[in-house]
């Protein structure tokens, strides 16, 4: 396996209810990207967000910034 070929995963909060995305974060230093994908159709399209909008994304959901369901 190369760092070309993503090695996805989904948060370990993720309560496999279905409604999950997968990341694969090892492309982040060779790419600049953070593929993000669906979890129940990993064949479907694949979102490519630059590093650093990801990261905001995820210190904001930390933080709070977008509410709870």
């Amino acid at each position: 396996m190369t760092t070309d070929t993503p090695r996805w995963f989904t948060s370990s909060y993720s309560d496999n209810g279905g409604n999950c995305v997968e990341v694969a974060v090892n492309l982040t230093t060779s790419h600049g990207m953070v593929p993000v994908r669906d979890s129940k159709n990993t064949t479907g399209a694949v979102l490519n967000f630059p590093a650093d909008s990801f990261s905001s994304f995820v210190a904001g959901v930390r933080a709070g910034q977008f509410g709870t369901v």
